[in-house]
């Protein structure tokens, strides 16, 4: 094989359907072992609200212009984002595919 910045970035979106996938199981696993069963547990309402605190503070990390925070904020709120798809049943496929009918 050739080496092809493409494959890398393949490679790393390849990463969000692993996790979609993990968190998916996590529905079933011990709340009182994993924090994504805790979360799924604790219901829709609790995971939205989660999603609306992350996704304030990636914001405020954006404003003051904190990059390393903003990485943490920005991985926290995909996180929790991707937790209340599942929550939802809805995959990131649909979502991928609903921004590329938008995108045309």
């Amino acid at each position: 094989g050739t080496s092809s910045c493409f494959g890398d970035t393949a490679h790393q979106w390849l990463f969000l359907y692993q996790l979609e996938q993990l968190l998916a199981e996590r529905k079933s696993a011990d709340p009182e072992t994993s924090y994504t069963a805790k979360l799924y547990a604790s219901g829709t309402k609790r995971i939205a609200q989660k999603v609306g605190e992350e996704g304030v503070e990636t914001a405020l990390a954006a404003t003051v212009h904190d990059r390393f925070e903003l990485t943490n904020e920005a991985s926290d709120l995909m996180y929790h984002l991707l937790v209340l798809l599942q929550d939802q049943d809805l995959d990131l496929t649909t979502v991928i595919e609903n921004l590329r009918k938008r995108h045309q």
